[in-house]
């Protein structure tokens, strides 16, 4: 067989075990389409330079040629409510002001003052006007000029235009995202398709419930790619084995800015030989998932599942989620899949935003780029859909953690903070590794690593200019 005969197979393995696709067909509803719809292409097989990680020539050039022209999740707008409410949103080097105005709209506006550049916020908050503490030039809360002490000796000012430099700003599903330098593809086009998927899982019902962050000696990127694919669980995160189908999950991408990877739960991996039953499953999903709705139930009482006798710990998990989540938020769930009440239905957004589809709390990531290519922080919130006929409450606020803190010093994270704990014993070595590497190259695999590879694919396209605004 050629070399050509063989590259065309590449990507067509899969895992031993009930794949995504057959697991949909016993669901106990029908599956939408949009769980069962096939989107996968074959990128190639070629080494990601390591450099992409470690050099600051390429996080400038990320900084220049990509992180202008991208959409960015800044906000969720639950956090501005009223008129004057802001959020500080900070950035690949810019700093933003992010402000809902009195007719309800919300504006994105750079946070430095036009006179000798101090910040004019550093935390978020509520104003009606942005009053630079340095020498109190002011802005109002639009951004428009409002005035500035000792007018008289600053002439040269008079003509020229004083107000704040502003940012495109666009809404989803209860998300704001700005970009820096305005045209290019609507929101809606750039998301596409994922404002379809979320139309049935509607996150503008839903609110911020909690929100930690933490900076991660690592660089955005590769903290960011060990949260694209599931098959790290097998030596990671070991607890999860017997609830986890880690390498039975579905992998898809569309364009250059959506992927998503599906990860049952409710079965076992493929990698444990022989389980202890139905109801084993069912209890060490309970002990270890951290997405279960107790973790977010204020009554704090724990979930009592018993599988019936001819069920599966999958069926009795999708029975006992659907009702719960009846009960605690007044919409009816009976119609909802097994996969949209129990499982991972994890989304990404190019370059840095993650939300989790399905009706359950849902988690969202982000990461940002820190100041040097060796750190980022990781931003995590937890949504939870607000009762039926509440009033939207306001966004908890976040916690931030710094590199010398654990994830486990923020017990709200509940069983969440252990697990991200994992994944940070693998992280700064991954870093420190890619610097001392030999050949220079990170190799990916062909299915299981296909959202990464799209991701490097689009980035490199802002990197050479294909795609994004001018090029130096």
């Amino acid at each position: 067989m050629s070399d050509i005969d063989v590259s065309e197979k590449f990507g067509e393995d899969r895992s031993e075990g009930i794949s995504w696709n057959e697991l949909m067909e016993r669901d106990s509803r029908p599956a939408p389409d949009i769980l069962v719809e096939e989107a996968y292409t074959y990128r190639g097989s070629d080494p990601i330079p390591a450099e992409r990680y470690t050099s600051e020539g390429f996080a400038q050039k990320e900084r220049e040629r990509m992180w202008p022209y991208v959409w960015q999740f800044c906000a969720r707008e639950e956090e501005l409510n009223d008129p004057g409410d802001f959020v500080v949103y900070e950035n690949a080097g810019r700093s933003y002001l992010v402000v809902r105005q009195d007719d309800g709209s919300i504006r994105a506006m750079h946070n430095v003052c036009l006179h000798r550049g101090r910040k004019l916020r550093t935390e978020d908050g509520s104003a009606e006007k942005f009053t630079c503490p340095f020498h109190a030039f002011t802005w109002n809360k639009d951004g428009s000029f409002n005035h500035a002490p000792c007018q008289w000796d600053f002439p040269h000012l008079e003509k020229k235009n004083m107000d704040l430099p502003d940012a495109e700003v666009a809404t989803w599903q209860g998300y704001v995202f700005l970009r820096e330098e305005k045209g290019g593809p609507s929101l809606e086009e750039y998301l596409a398709p994922l404002p379809d998927h979320f139309k049935r899982w509607r996150h503008d019902e839903c609110a911020t419930v909690m929100h930690v962050a933490k900076e991660v000696p690592a660089n955005w990127k590769v903290v960011m790619e060990a949260f694209m694919e599931a098959w790290h669980t097998i030596v990671t995160h070991p607890q999860l084995l017997p609830f986890t189908g880690d390498s039975n999950a579905a992998y898809r991408t569309w364009g250059d800015n959506i992927n998503v990877n599906l990860v049952p739960f409710g079965i076992m991996s493929p990698h444990i030989q022989e389980g202890q039953g139905e109801q084993w499953i069912v209890d060490e999903f309970i002990k270890y998932n951290g997405r279960s709705s107790d973790n977010y139930d204020p009554t704090g009482n724990p979930m009592a599942i018993a599988v019936p006798e001819g069920k599966t710990a999958r069926e009795a998990l999708g029975d006992q989620m659907r009702e719960v989540y009846t009960q605690t938020t007044g919409y009816d769930h009976s119609d909802a899949t097994d996969a949209e009440v129990l499982d991972a239905l994890v989304y990404n957004v190019f370059p840095n935003f993650a939300p989790w589809g399905g009706f359950m709390p849902n988690i969202v990531y982000s990461w940002f780029p820190g100041k040097t290519p060796d750190t980022c922080v990781m931003d995590v919130r937890i949504l939870a859909r607000v009762k039926k006929g509440d009033p939207k409450p306001a966004a908890a606020p976040r916690k931030f953690l710094t590199l010398d803190q654990k994830w486990t010093e923020a017990p709200e994270l509940g069983i969440l903070g252990d697990v991200f704990e994992q994944d940070m014993d693998n992280l700064p070595y991954v870093q420190e590794g890619l610097h001392c590497s030999k050949n220079g190259e990170v190799q990916l695999g062909n299915y299981q690593e296909i959202r990464i590879r799209q991701f490097q694919d689009t980035m490199m396209k802002y990197i050479n200019g294909e795609l994004g605004g001018p090029q130096a």
